[in-house]
């Protein structure tokens, strides 16, 4: 069957964007209801190759997109009618900028005629989404003798959602009637192996590599340094295990300790590290521990970590920092002595290969042992402190799906508290679970949408929310019967918003309660039921891990299912889960004098 509709203009014309696309690569879309839009979802659905979800809610719409792209590693397309339906891509557009993730977004539009004269569900579409697009354009009107100009616009914004950095791209699409495939004036027939004939898949380039001109007396001279260290941000590459191997040897090269983020796939390949630090957050709040540790010279992958411990840290150190980047942004949120350096890990592990290969060996250096045997200790603490606590508080349900999470499953990351509880309490593994987050714009929106484009086609997927952030996109659920995947909703119910436990504006009540913690009274077992989703009540971490155990023997089974644990986030502030977040001088005096007695 020919992917070409030749019924109408309109039909043509969408029919060959899409097929456009999908030569190019595209393989999922999304779609949300409308008028205005017909061609273009009418063209979606009838393509063979592409996986079309069609979601009622356009900010759901646009995450679950979102979420998509985020585990293809490739765009994918997203499609509105006109007026405000646009503009609830927004957040999803934002996040995609800044998380620098391929998505492209098509607004349907009214003809230029039908504006700006009270025409029904129309607004100014022009630029909608502002500066947070790699590229914008507003196609022209449907015509016959323009069908080479909009194959040749769909590559160009194909390529631009790709290059020089992955990013969002808006395309607002203007359409006349008829809008739905009616039988008009004779269209001329296209050739497809001549018209199509220069567009072929497209894949995202890998990054440049660091010129060895610039690069080679860089690692000359950080290879006299013993006391350096590697800072790996939140990444999730397309091939984690090749990623970790590339770290893992500049840092045996170097002899350097790697600080890895929670969100770094390092924490999830420990074997393949043996320098890797996890509890850096907790051990730097010792000034003690700080002031040893500070060291000559830092490289930086990517971003900075979550840790707000170590951005203080290395501001008031001022330590000489290299940033790592495959983006030309700006990463240093700290201001310090930094110099950027573009390309990729995999591409400075080549350059350090061929500038020292011979004596590539882990360093046997004071440094670096004491990093480790602080490690070591803090680790083993951890681990004592939380066996012993009786309840299940935040931090500790984080460290539990850290060690019985199923091996190769792929785990979604809240903002707010989840976050910093994977900063603190995930323990090192070698699970090989993705982890995917929102830490472009670090907002709550659309958390349970990414969490469900990342599922949907993938393999099992656990979302890790509080109670709010999965409350504030409800709407979500709409898409659950969609979902060709299956996701797991791990809910953290402390009746509020528990990050704010921990700032001033805690102390003053009123108006704390109800401006910030902003408790919610939402049965979520209704809720699920009114869905027709699974829920169960988890009443402690024993529990957590056993449907952990038995979800690892049911991972064919599709759907969504919604588990939630019950805590008291004043008590987890106040006596047991937050002595980190409160600079606990108990809890790091006994770290430091663990370390001290094996010294």
């Amino acid at each position: 069957m020919t992917t070409l509709d030749y019924r109408n203009i309109n039909s043509l014309w969408a029919s060959i964007i899409v097929e456009t696309f999908s030569r190019l690569g595209l393989k999922t879309a999304v779609t949300c209801p409308g008028s205005r839009s017909t061609p273009l979802t009418v063209a979606l659905a009838r393509h063979p190759k592409i996986d079309v979800v069609p979601i009622l809610d356009e900010r759901s719409a646009a995450f679950f997109a979102l979420g998509c792209a985020k585990r293809e590693h490739r765009p994918v397309a997203v499609v509105c009618t006109s007026g405000t339906a646009g503009a609830n891509f927004y957040p999803a557009v934002i996040e995609a900028a800044m998380g620098k993730t391929p998505v492209i977004f098509l607004t349907a539009d009214r003809p230029p005629e039908l504006r700006d004269c009270s025409s029904g569900q129309t607004i100014d579409q022009q630029k909608l989404f502002g500066s947070f697009t790699n590229w914008y354009s507003e196609l022209a009107l449907p015509k016959i003798d323009l069908l080479d100009y909009i194959r040749q616009t769909i590559i160009h914004a194909w390529h631009r959602t790709c290059f020089p950095q992955a990013g969002p791209v808006h395309l607002n699409c203007p359409f006349r009637d008829p809008l739905a495939p009616l039988p008009d004036c004779p269209m001329p027939l296209i050739d497809s192996s001549s018209f199509f004939a220069t567009v072929s898949l497209y894949e995202p380039r890998e990054p440049a590599a660091p010129e060895a001109d610039s690069i080679a007396p860089l690692i000359k001279q950080w290879q006299t340094i013993s006391q350096g260290i590697i800072i790996a941000g939140p990444s999730s590459p397309r091939h984690p295990q090749q990623y970790c191997r590339a770290v893992a040897e500049v840092s045996q090269q170097l002899g350097w300790p790697i600080l890895a983020d929670a969100l770094s796939p390092l924490r999830n390949y420990q074997q393949l590290n043996p320098l890797l630090i996890s509890s850096y957050d907790i051990l730097l709040r010792s000034r003690k521990i700080a002031d040893r540790l500070v060291p000559k010279v830092v490289l930086q992958l990517e971003a900075l970590p979550t840790s707000k411990v170590l951005r203080q840290w290395l501001k008031q150190n001022q330590v000489k920092r290299y940033i790592l980047s495959q983006s030309y942004e700006n990463l240093d949120p700290i201001h310090g002595h930094t110099q950027a350096v573009y390309g990729s890990v995999l591409s400075l592990n080549h350059q350090t290969d061929a500038a020292k290969k011979a004596q590539a060996r882990l360093k046997d250096n004071s440094y670096s042992q004491q990093w480790l045997g602080y490690e070591k200790n803090a680790q083993t603490w951890l681990e004592t402190y939380l066996s012993e606590a009786d309840q299940c508080f935040e931090g500790k349900i984080s460290r539990r799906l850290s060690t019985h999470l199923p091996a190769d499953s792929q785990l979604f990351i809240s903002n707010s508290m989840p976050i910093r509880d994977m900063e603190s309490f995930w323990q090192p593994n070698n699970s090989r679970i993705k982890t995917y987050f929102n830490r472009g714009a670090n907002g709550i929106d659309g958390i349970l949408s990414t969490a469900m484009g990342i599922a949907h086609g993938g393999k099992p997927t656990f979302l890790l929310t509080g109670d709010l952030a999965f409350l504030h996109d409800t709407n979500g659920l709409l898409s659950s019967s969609r979902l060709d995947g299956q996701l797991t909703i791990v809910v953290i119910n402390n009746q509020g918003g528990g990050i704010f436990e921990m700032l001033p504006i805690a102390n003053f009540n009123p108006p704390f309660e109800n401006y910030f913690a902003t408790p919610q009274a939402v049965e979520i077992s209704c809720l699920c039921k009114a869905y027709g989703i699974e829920h169960r009540a988890i009443g402690d971490c024993t529990e957590l891990i056993t449907q952990l155990r038995n979800s690892g023997s049911h991972s064919l089974v599709k759907g969504v299912k919604v588990w939630e644990i019950c805590t008291d986030r004043k008590a987890d502030t106040a006596t047991i889960g937050r002595p980190f977040i409160h600079h606990s001088s108990v809890v790091i005096e006994l770290a430091v004098e663990a370390v001290t007695r094996t010294r």
